[in-house]
């Protein structure tokens, strides 16, 4: 079953790509990014230039603009670029602060999911009856933003970013979400890893989106050059944040001594059109107490991604995972200690389970402001021994919703979402949530 669903993905992917790339007509989705490019007012710093008005210099302007939303790791949830823009006269520099006021409201019902993200690992087998319906709001993914982009004779392209999200405790808490530089084709900082690909993940009003989506960030050193405007590669050394929960009594963590290493190569056709090939090795470490050792096992996985427009009014979105070890690094898996696993025989050896998921997700434009977008998701949990019944095996995710640009700069947003959660002893249960944003970026 596993191998059909996987081969018709597949497919999937490959006709978005070769359809996308067949129509040189402009996308819905491109169309309403030129009215967001087009919505910023410039404030010049050293004083307006004499040739403002000239047709070489607009198209520098919006040169510079467009690196706001044509960047490889943007997100659908991410912020618009500024309203204001401070430019120098030769536009070799800009700099903005922005960001975007979120509101969202959520109703469960038939027993309530425990949190603000709609995460099938987290549906109760067993809801109490005092929690069968929730009703909850949150701020959380407003946030702030401080972007500077400029070209130097020394240095060439540059680019300093800093994010900050309310999105810790009870929602308001403000956590730092990126902090990075990128000079040419250099990256250095807290980034999203190279082994995502936020682009490919369809859009969802729920935070938490599907739930394969591969989505850590980490400090990293990246090296992504661009070769003849169609092919991208990327290979990076991140700071690793391994997911790991021991018995305690045959075996310990052991603390994280070596880098990820991660990779992508990429085939693109258009600024928001792609199919991507990702990788990562990881270095997984615990300590052995029967035998007074520490062992590392080797953690991998691969991703394949894709994003396209088979028309102007259609988009596809398309993600495949599958690794050993790599269940920390997003969706339902990230929510317990799955990296590694204990062997059955109590013997303190610990080995890297494997995990498989994918998603599939389209989005029909019935005008460059308004789509409507449909999606499903699966994440499984591949273990070689099962020494709890009752824990996750897989789980199903599916949403339906509606966008509306009411103003380059408002945005609004219902959702329907069902999932379910099914474990090793065959039990299974399902949860319904609807949902809504308003979002005002500045």
């Amino acid at each position: 079953m596993n191998r059909r669903i996987f081969s018709g993905l597949i497919a999937f992917a490959a006709c978005c790509a070769m359809t996308s790339g067949a129509r040189a007509e402009k996308s819905y989705v491109d169309a309403q990014t030129d009215s967001l490019i087009n919505n910023h007012k410039i404030v010049y710093i050293d004083g307006r230039p004499a040739d403002a008005s000239t047709q070489a210099y607009v198209d520098s302007i919006r040169g510079v603009i467009s690196n706001f939303y044509y960047e490889q790791f943007r997100h659908f949830q991410d912020p618009a670029a500024p309203y204001f823009l401070f430019m120098s006269r030769d536009a070799s520099l800009a700099m903005g602060i922005g960001g975007c006021v979120r509101m969202r409201g959520y109703y469960d019902w038939g027993g309530a999911i425990p949190g603000a993200g709609f995460a099938p690992a987290l549906i109760p087998m067993a809801p109490d009856p005092t929690d069968m319906r929730h009703l909850g709001t949150t701020p959380a993914g407003s946030s702030l933003y401080f972007r500077v982009l400029g070209r130097n004779k020394t240095l060439g392209n540059y680019q300093l970013y800093i994010e900050a999200n309310f999105n810790g405790y009870q929602g308001r808490d403000f956590h730092l979400k990126k902090a990075y530089a990128t000079i040419n084709d250099f990256t250095i900082g807290y980034a999203a890893s190279t082994f995502s690909d936020p682009a490919a993940q369809p859009p969802t009003v729920d935070a938490q989106g599907p739930n394969n989506k591969i989505s850590p960030t980490s400090v990293l050193i990246r090296y992504m050059p661009v070769v003849k405007q169609k092919w991208v590669f990327a290979v990076s050394a991140e700071t690793p944040s391994t997911s790991v929960m021991p018995s305690g009594e045959t075996s310990r963590r052991v603390s994280d001594w070596m880098p990820d290493f991660a990779g992508f190569v990429q085939y693109q056709w258009g600024p928001t059109s792609h199919v991507r090939l990702s990788g990562i090795v990881r270095t997984l470490s615990y300590r052995d107490l029967v035998a007074a050792t520490n062992r590392n096992i080797a953690g991998w996985g691969v991703q394949l991604s894709a994003v396209g427009h088979p028309c102007r009014e259609l988009t596809g979105y398309f993600t495949a995972n599958y690794g050993h070890g790599i269940e920390g690094l997003g969706g339902d898996m990230q929510i317990g200690g799955f990296d590694l696993a204990d062997v059955a025989d109590a013997s303190g050896r610990m080995y890297s389970p494997a995990c498989f998921g994918w998603c599939a997700g389209l989005q029909y434009n019935i005008r460059p402001n308004l789509f409507v977008s449909a999606q499903c998701s699966q994440n499984r949990y591949l273990p070689d021994y099962v020494a709890d019944r009752t824990a996750y095996k897989y789980g199903f995710f599916g949403a339906l919703n509606v966008f509306w640009n009411l103003t380059p700069r408002i945005q609004v947003g219902a959702e329907l979402d069902l999932g379910s959660r099914h474990n090793f002893d065959g039990s299974h249960r399902v949860a319904k949530r609807v949902g809504a944003m308003c979002q005002f970026s500045f």
